[in-house]
């Protein structure tokens, strides 16, 4: 594959297929594998995600790139295999988490900043070594009383700009991740709540992207979908979700960008496969839509491993099941029907 920003994006916006992101923290894990009675040592969540790269049919036709954490990538699988090899085997890319995590923004009570730029540069040049062609990193936008900020949106803004750059110099693709949260302490507001705090916070940080100089056809963009707060009793369909994404998304994203990504937050499984599926039945958009998904691609997959060799089969179907629901959604043609046949 060729090692140009471009093409790079291009491989991973590959028609019908979408990224997995496999990137969850040691802590974050610990809380999957909680709910499953498995013990979060280093050899489960290796077999775990060994189960998922190994899934030949899911991971060769339907995902392009994978999203990796700091000790995933440096992984083998039990036969030696590193697993950076087993996802460009199955035709995928290698990716990076490498965002230390949103922490409490100072003066601003119950917002946050992401913080992992010092340093930065050199982590890099090491996953790229690793075998990493493209790297995460996530912004955090509450929605509450008198929230968000105008620093809080400028702090993750300019800080996912600078990200982008260096990603860019070390010939590594950005995913830039803006979430305006839906699910948490504060998730009651309505869908045009949810509208115009997206809109102001991509308008935002297109504008420091141009201040970066970031080549936007060698970036992906992963936002949250214009949706009503997990606790607002008025829930719009998936066509209302649908319309109002992509309008707010026609009016903020240069068409430049070499694709969109959507991150499916508090959404189940299967709301997160029909939103994406209704936008894209939409057709005349200037981008590929698809899905980088973590929970909604794993967690049917990761109840039936529940920690057992025994189960990589019967977990296999469950991730394929999942990962050609979403296939389906990223070219408009899936339908419900298709969750049980």
């Amino acid at each position: 594959m060729s090692e140009n920003l471009e093409d790079i994006a291009e491989a991973m916006m590959a028609p019908g297929q979408g990224i997995l992101a496999a990137d969850e923290s040691t802590g974050t894990i610990k809380k999957r594998f909680d709910q499953i009675g498995v013990e979060n040592t280093e050899d489960n969540r290796r077999d775990y995600r060994e189960m998922l790269f190994r899934a030949e049919t899911a991971m060769n036709e339907c995902i392009s790139g994978v999203i990796l954490y700091d000790e995933t990538i440096r992984q083998k699988a039990k036969d030696g295999t590193p697993l950076v090899d087993l996802i460009k085997a199955a035709g995928a890319v290698p990716g990076i988490k490498v965002d230390q995590g949103a922490k409490p923004l100072a003066g601003f009570e119950d917002e946050k900043v992401t913080e992992g730029l010092d340093g930065l540069r050199e982590r890099l040049a090491e996953y790229y070594d690793l075998g990493a062609r493209f790297a995460k990193w996530r912004g955090v936008i509450t929605i509450g009383e008198a929230m968000p900020s105008s620093n809080c949106i400028s702090a993750n803004a300019h800080a996912l700009a600078r990200y982008a750059a260096l990603c860019q110099e070390a010939g590594i693709v950005p995913i830039v991740e803006p979430e305006v949260l839906m699910d948490g302490a504060f998730s009651s507001h309505d869908i045009e709540t949810c509208y115009e705090v997206t809109e102001w916070t991509l308008n935002t940080i297109f504008g420091e992207l141009y201040q970066a100089g970031i080549l936007l056809e060698g970036m992906i963009l992963k936002p949250n979908m214009v949706i009503a707060g997990q606790k607002c009793p008025d829930q719009a369909s998936a066509e209302e979700v649908a319309e109002m994404t992509v309008r707010c998304l026609k009016s903020t994203v240069p068409a430049a960008v070499g694709g969109i990504a959507f991150l499916s937050g508090g959404q189940s499984d299967v709301q997160a496969t029909q939103n994406l599926s209704a936008m894209n039945a939409m057709g005349n958009l200037p981008w590929t839509l698809t899905f980088s998904y973590g929970r909604a691609l794993q967690q049917a997959a990761l109840k039936a491993w529940s920690g057992k060799d025994e189960n990589w089969a019967a977990a296999q179907a469950a991730f394929e099941h999942r990962a050609r629901m979403n296939g389906m959604a990223a070219t408009g043609t899936w339908s419900k029907d298709l969750e049980t046949a």
